[in-house]
């Protein structure tokens, strides 16, 4: 039942990014928005960046959205296109112009951080099932989301409703929660439409913090437990590392590995979730097992929490990780969770280039519905050095 990844075919992209991008204004030097005097211009868009950053990895990658016909538009596309995205799937709306943002310095998650959105109205937020065809996004063998369309608009919503269901043949479906509190109307209306839209993913990304925030989730397991659903969750806690469940396609049990993060000097965190996801997804269609593909996720983002802006250049191949180790049992359940050891030095902040492997590698399972759960085909499986899924802990 849908999420099995496809097998590719020519022209067709690996991965679809749907959502909206911007014009971000960075400031040229720490403080307030009032006392910034000038900004640098850049792009912004989670979407987007996940897209340019899996496109300098190497794979097919298309980009969908909608975007003024306006100068900010031109540059959106351009500087896209430029990371080597297809952006034949971007319309311009002669109506609606293209959002643009400001924002500080500080750390989102801190007191002092301001962003200054413009961006209601905006092209892309007039997105909905009408003028974006299933058929087109779902043109990819996996199909990348964020849970800031469905803030944008009612029919944003709905597009990323449709999109969600479950359904025969369909791509494997990513979803990334991405709570962004002031685009919703109320705490209540984001709970319920992200919690309905993850459950119909197949591979789901979520901070812990934003999980506690949106979901009033604390905690991977308590995350796990409201969303059985999809077949791979990811629940990230900084630099703590990241915890994965991810469900067995024969016994239907679940695998739980938790790879801790690299230290890196943050620089600023903008991106740095959206990088995360193009890591995981890389290694993912490279075939790599799931301790592998959240350590690849940490490095990706590493590089971009090194850098101003949201996006940096990728990190290299993606890497096996040491053997897991055993770990204290976890705490109420008698059970234990396989624990990487750190990622490799050379795993701890960006590295030029592109990846080495072919885009198309094939093998490796990335986690969907029904009896494949999401296995890549076609081709055998690539050797691997590190642990297999089925040689982590199984917890269900």
């Amino acid at each position: 039942m849908g999420g099995a990844v496809r097998g590719g075919t020519a022209g067709a992209p690996d991965v679809v990014c749907l959502g909206e991008s911007m014009v971000a204004f960075l400031p040229s030097r720490p403080g307030r928005l009032a006392d910034v005097p000038a900004f640098t211009r850049a792009v912004g868009g989670a979407e987007s960046n996940t897209a340019c950053a899996l496109a300098a990895a190497g794979h097919r990658v298309r980009w969908i959205s909608r975007v003024g016909a306006d100068g900010f538009g031109d540059h959106l596309v351009a500087a896209v296109a430029a990371y080597g995205v297809d952006v034949s799937g971007v319309r311009r709306d002669p109506h609606r112009p293209t959002g643009v943002y400001f924002r500080t310095a500080a750390d989102r998650a801190g007191a002092a951080h301001e962003v200054v959105y413009h961006r209601a109205g905006s092209a892309a937020s007039a997105m909905s099932p009408r003028n974006i065809p299933y058929e087109e996004a779902a043109a990819g063998r996996v199909l990348h989301l964020t849970g800031i369309t469905p803030a944008l608009s009612p029919g944003c919503r709905d597009l990323v409703a449709a999109l969600t269901a479950r359904r025969p043949g369909r791509p494997l479906v990513s979803f990334d929660l991405n709570h962004r509190p002031s685009l919703w109307p109320d705490p209540a209306t984001a709970r319920r439409v992200l919690l309905e839209l993850a459950r119909g993913a197949d591979l789901v990304f979520a901070g812990e913090d934003e999980a506690a925030d949106a979901l009033d989730l604390h905690g991977p397991d308590a995350v796990r437990e409201a969303l059985p659903e999809p077949a791979v969750l990811v629940v990230k806690a900084g630099a703590a590392g990241a915890t994965a469940f991810a469900r067995e396609a024969v016994t239907g049990r679940d695998v739980r590995v938790r790879v801790p993060a690299p230290r890196v000097e943050v620089v600023s965190y903008a991106g740095a979730g959206d990088a995360f996801a193009a890591g995981y997804l890389d290694a993912a269609l490279r075939g790599l097992p799931l301790a592998a593909r959240l350590a690849h996720g940490h490095r990706a983002a590493a590089a971009v929490l090194a850098v101003p802006g949201d996006l940096a250049p990728p990190p290299g191949p993606a890497a096996p990780v040491p053997v897991p180790v055993p770990a204290p049992p976890v705490a109420g359940t008698g059970r234990r969770e396989a624990v990487p050891g750190p990622p490799p030095a050379s795993a701890t902040g960006p590295v030029a280039g592109p990846a080495t492997a072919p885009a198309t590698a094939p093998g490796g399972r990335v986690g969907g519905g029904g009896a494949d759960c999401g296995r890549l085909r076609p081709g055998p499986r690539r050797p691997q050095t590190g642990p297999d899924d089925d040689e982590e802990v199984r917890t269900r």
